[in-house]
């Protein structure tokens, strides 16, 4: 019996000895929100306030870093999602070439339940949009972004 908790316990430090040494990994923890350079014109104040709630962390420069986004490798996941995000979409840094990716994605990932993701709204049950708000923020991104 006593060989197994020794097996258990060595097992153990192993565990939480590479946990640790995931932690000396540099990347997943530059947290940067760069400044709004530009944000598309609004339709309503709702549209903007659903926009915020739903796709700012990834798609924008305003991302609220959470406590867990400091440990690897889940910091690893959230950095890469948000330089992914921003490089597709960034409602920061607005022109018209943004325009034109939004006429052509944002009804179809919302109204698909493509965005946002599920992993995210595991984390943030807040940014879960019932159907009337779905509507209300494909309505108002194709009234805003014309």
């Amino acid at each position: 019996m006593k060989k197994w908790s020794w097996l258990l316990l060595g097992g153990l430090g192993v565990l939480c000895l590479g946990f640790g040494a995931l932690q000396l990994v540099p990347y997943g923890r530059k947290h940067t929100n760069p400044p709004v350079v530009q944000e598309p014109q609004w339709n309503t104040p709702e549209t903007r306030a659903l926009a915020q709630r739903t796709c700012f962390d990834c798609h924008s420069n305003e991302t609220v870093w959470p406590w867990y986004s400091n440990v690897a490798p889940v910091s690893w996941l959230i950095q890469r999602d948000v330089e992914e995000g921003r490089s597709r979409l960034n409602f920061s840094e607005w022109n018209e070439h943004q325009n034109t990716k939004m006429d052509l994605i944002a009804p179809g990932v919302i109204q698909a339940g493509i965005m946002p993701p599920t992993q995210y709204l595991t984390l943030h049950p807040e940014a879960n949009l019932s159907e009337e708000e779905k509507l209300t923020l494909m309505d108002g991104f194709s009234q805003s972004l014309k």
